[in-house]
């Protein structure tokens, strides 16, 4: 086969993969805008016949939408920023920082990766309950804190930072916490994006934890949200589809525009570790 036609069907192939990839979330768009009962019609209408805003319109106004959206924010950000917090110190001193028993701790740590999480959620929804923290913010925030493979992540990058530069910067008299904030923190720049973008892509599409740990409405976040609409509007495709498009549209529009940033960091790991 001539490299000529062998691309074009490469490139055939590739593009039909993509379209067969990205035609639900054009349909979940168009039906989005439908008038009530047009997404039902057989067959299918591709595009809205008369397009309108009033999906979103009783989905702001009257399902609660906006609330839960808030809800979102919040915990997402929050978990995000705690997470690098933890996450670095402790991904950091496993790298670069001697004290007994860190690589079997480390080991320890890795080890609990082949734990399925659902087998955690009793224990810490009991532990979470005799704190009292249960239906609240914190339910979700303090469980994602910490993880394992954020730890990991940075641990691989940072045992790439020359040895040489923190001896250096020990010499001249500077503490660790000073090394870590001007000398690490900079050089970790790549990693530490790569990191807040997974994590919050994680913490905004998670729907198991949130559905156990908040039980009242007024703390649903979207994914969970969206779960109770379809209970109450399961006919009704346009508001289902509009609160798809509420909750995939931010999280989208956050991995494209740092998506050259997150695949630099994760290509950096691998390859520093």
């Amino acid at each position: 086969m001539k490299p000529r036609m062998r691309a074009w069907l490469v490139n055939g192939a590739l593009v039909a993969c993509t379209a067969l990839v990205l035609f639900p979330l054009f349909w979940m768009l168009s039906v989005s805008f439908m008038q009530p009962g047009e997404a039902n019609n057989l067959p299918p209408p591709m595009l809205p016949l008369h397009p309108t805003l009033s999906n979103y319109r009783e989905l702001f106004a009257q399902a609660g939408m906006g609330r839960y959206f808030a809800n979102s924010l919040i915990i997402s950000t929050s978990i995000t920023l705690l997470s690098l917090a933890c996450n670095t110190l402790a991904g950091y001193a496993f790298a670069k920082l001697r004290f007994a028993g860190r690589e079997k701790m480390f080991g320890v740590l890795i080890g609990a990766l082949v734990i399925p999480a659902q087998v955690a959620m009793l224990p810490l929804f009991l532990l979470l309950k005799y704190a009292g923290l249960i239906n609240s913010y914190w339910a979700v925030i303090l469980p994602a804190m910490a993880s394992v493979f954020g730890i990991f992540l940075v641990r691989q990058y940072a045992r790439g930072i020359p040895g040489e530069l923190l001896e250096a910067a020990r010499m001249d008299g500077a503490g660790e916490l000073r090394i870590f904030i001007q000398v690490v923190l900079p050089l970790m720049k790549p990693i530490l994006v790569t990191l807040a973008v997974f994590t919050f892509l994680v913490a905004w599409n998670d729907f198991m934890w949130p559905l156990i740990a908040l039980t009242g409405q007024q703390h649903y976040t979207l994914p969970v949200g969206l779960a109770s609409l379809s209970r109450e509007h399961v006919q009704d495709s346009g508001l289902m589809m509009a609160g798809a498009v509420v909750t995939v549209i931010p999280v989208l529009t956050l991995f494209l525009a740092l998506q050259r940033y997150y695949l630099r960091g994760l290509l950096l790991g691998s390859l520093k570790g």
